[in-house]
């Protein structure tokens, strides 16, 4: 049997993240170190004491989340058989599995959460969180909404069975949250999000990290990562390269990942990074696996 690692993306985060761990591991503090060098600017400040309203700013919150993650990764000296990372975590997820080098990546997530940042404030969207639908009940009324509004809401985060995030247009959002409510489901709920992520509303994301992700130095990882673009496992750096790009614009696959790692013998799934999020997601996906988290 196998184990898996698991980073979280944004949502994660709370003032305070890592301070215990900074204050009592060399190697935490190094790469916390390290990366406030590289940023040119305090995220450690930003992490340890806020404000809130700061880290919660994408621009921050992304190298936020994976620096914590990345330097606990290191910290815990763990071989996984496998990993994958949840949106933003994918970057963890590639460190993790030794296919790009710590420095690289942080400067191309602090890129990609200024980018996510802009793309909000250029083509203003929303998020809303749907639990107790089935994917295709979802996925219609996403359907419904799009060609009655005009304009695009989608099915963003399957992240496990009865919980899904949509995204895209505000007014599109809104309709399809209407729509199943009447349908009856047992949330559908707007979220306090700075932009539609996983839309083509972040097309200027897109391109704009596009060139930095053709330059970003990509080798054959150690064991397979599995992408949020396609839920499935590859070790081919150009395939990763190109998948990690049109997450973005394209759906994260997270219930489709675990449930494929689980079929290719994962037992145990070890989520590494702030909060516990992941570690209920696998719990309302899978049975019979040992579930595991590292904050």
């Amino acid at each position: 049997m196998a184990t898996a690692y698991l980073f979280p993306g944004q949502g994660s985060q709370s003032v305070g993240m890592g301070k215990e761990h900074f204050t009592n591991n060399d190697v935490f503090a190094e790469y916390v170190t390290k990366a406030n060098n590289i940023l040119g600017f305090d995220i450690q400040q930003i992490m340890f004491e806020g404000p809130v309203e700061k880290l919660k700013q994408t621009e921050f919150t992304q190298p936020a989340i994976y620096l914590h993650s990345v330097a606990l990764f290191k910290m815990l000296e763990a071989e996984p058989d496998m990993v994958a990372g949840h949106s933003l975590g994918e970057f963890s997820a590639l460190v993790a599995c030794n296919a790009v080098e710590f420095e690289e990546a942080l400067k191309i997530v602090r890129r990609r959460g200024q980018l996510m940042q802009k793309a909000g404030e250029e083509n203003p969207g929303t998020m809303a969180a749907i639990i107790g639908m089935s994917d295709e009940a979802v996925e219609e009324a996403c359907a419904v909404a799009t060609k009655e509004v005009g304009t695009e809401v989608i099915a963003a985060n399957y992240n496990c069975p009865g919980q899904l995030v949509i995204s895209g247009d505000k007014v599109a959002v809104k309709k399809a949250v209407d729509l199943l409510k009447e349908e009856g489901c047992r949330l559908a709920k707007m979220l306090p999000v700075s932009g539609a992520f996983h839309s083509s509303l972040m097309q200027p994301a897109y391109d704009g990290l596009k060139e930095g992700l053709e330059q970003l130095n990509i080798s054959k990882p150690e064991c397979p990562i599995y992408s949020n673009y396609t839920g499935k496992a590859t070790t081919e750096p150009e395939e990763i390269r190109s998948n990690i790009l049109n997450q973005l614009l394209n759906p994260v696959l997270w219930t489709q990942t675990l449930e494929n790692m689980h079929k290719n013998s994962a037992d145990t799934f070890i989520e590494v990074g702030p909060g516990k999020v992941l570690q209920g997601l696998v719990k309302r996906t899978l049975d019979d696996v040992t579930i595991d988290g590292n904050e």
